[in-house]
């Protein structure tokens, strides 16, 4: 009876060591990431942010900071909506892989089999779209760009703004990040698909994924949640200049959460989207005409934190930033997102990788 006594209290003291030391584990990785993040978001009221990081698929830090509302005085909080900006790629890069998988076509077709009277549209392929290396004009470049910026454009307007434009180089000679391409494949995937680009993603990927509360932007539509964008100004903060959400198109307009970018990022991880063959196509890098390696896949920038392949991307849009990292090997993910264009998440994700590294090697 002695013995089972002591064997009990053995027992419940181990478990209470290990849970106590569990929480002291995860307060001191917790005031790690909160001072990583307060350098740039320590404002309360301010536009801020919320970062979630997670780890096996679990979330093991998620926190929201600043305001989601100025003139309202509203907290934000780790279930507001943000426009993503330039993420918006990985969806439209998945899009067109799905479409490849269903036999709708190839990356290694010429652009001019979907828009017959692109200039040099025969020598320029889906893949040099996909990975920057197409060469022609990236309209947020052009002069002209205000012109059209608060225009309702349909895909095939946004097109004919900048195909006329002289090509900066010869398809495959280099990479330079460039929006127009996916602008182009947007409009590919609804003349292929026939249906819009808004509607396709929704379908195919939003609610397969179970991503309840992301969104083509609107500024007119009642988004549960959203946090309202701002600029900064030296008299203070604005509210985010307007645009038409038609302009940036499939290069730049979705909208989501913190938790739905991780059920994405699972969708991938579990094939619910793609299959192994068409997921491979968007993680791996590719070479240029010279056989010389670049560092971005399909949707994705492919590089390394601490000698750790990561796959990244983030997204700059007028009163939104955004930045999401994986490390596939960990299967480690940081989100970072922010409300106002003047506080960047960028940095201050891949340093929550680094830490979220060395807290879980």
């Amino acid at each position: 009876m002695i013995i089972k006594k002591l064997v009990t209290t053995f027992i419940l003291f181990s478990f209470f060591t290990a849970t106590m030391s569990g929480q002291v584990h995860n307060k001191k990785y917790e005031k790690k990431i909160d001072s990583l993040i307060l350098t740039e978001f320590g404002n309360k009221n301010e536009p801020g942010g919320v970062f979630m990081v997670t780890r096996k698929g679990k979330p093991v830090y998620r926190k929201a900071f600043g305001k989601a509302n100025l003139e309202l005085d509203v907290n934000m909080n780790p279930d507001n909506v943000f426009q993503i900006g330039s993420m918006t790629k990985q969806f439209t890069a998945v899009a067109v892989l799905m479409l490849e998988q269903q036999g709708k076509l190839s990356v290694n077709d010429p652009l001019s089999k979907y828009i017959e009277d692109y200039p040099g549209g025969d020598k320029i392929t889906l893949h040099h779209l996909l990975t920057h290396t197409s060469g022609i004009k990236d309209f947020t470049k052009m002069k002209s760009l205000p012109s059209i910026a608060q225009k309702e454009m349909k895909p095939e307007a946004m097109v004919d703004f900048f195909k006329n434009e002289p090509v900066d180089f010869a398809p495959g000679e280099k990479f330079d990040y460039n929006n127009s391409g996916y602008v182009v494949l947007g409009y590919i995937i609804e003349r292929v698909s026939g249906d819009t680009y808004e509607n396709f993603i929704q379908k195919n990927i939003f609610d397969k994924a179970g991503m309840n509360h992301s969104y083509y932007a609107s500024d007119r539509k009642i988004i549960p949640e959203r946090a309202y964008g701002y600029h900064k100004k030296a008299q203070g903060f604005v509210n985010k200049t307007i645009i038409s959400f038609s302009v940036p198109f499939s290069s730049g307009s979705l909208m989501s959460t913190v938790d739905d970018l991780l059920k994405w990022q699972q969708a991938l991880n579990q094939n619910i989207l793609l299959n192994t063959i068409e997921t491979q196509k968007a993680f791996q890098k590719y070479t240029l005409n010279s056989g010389e390696e670049f560092t971005y896949g399909y949707g994705w920038h492919l590089k390394e934190i601490n000698g750790n392949a990561d796959r990244e991307h983030g997204g700059s849009i007028f009163g939104f930033k955004s930045m999401g990292v994986y490390l596939p090997k960990e299967d480690i993910y940081v989100i970072g997102l922010s409300n106002c264009d003047c506080h960047s998440p960028t940095e201050i994700t891949r340093s929550i990788a680094k830490v979220t590294l060395d807290e879980f090697k």
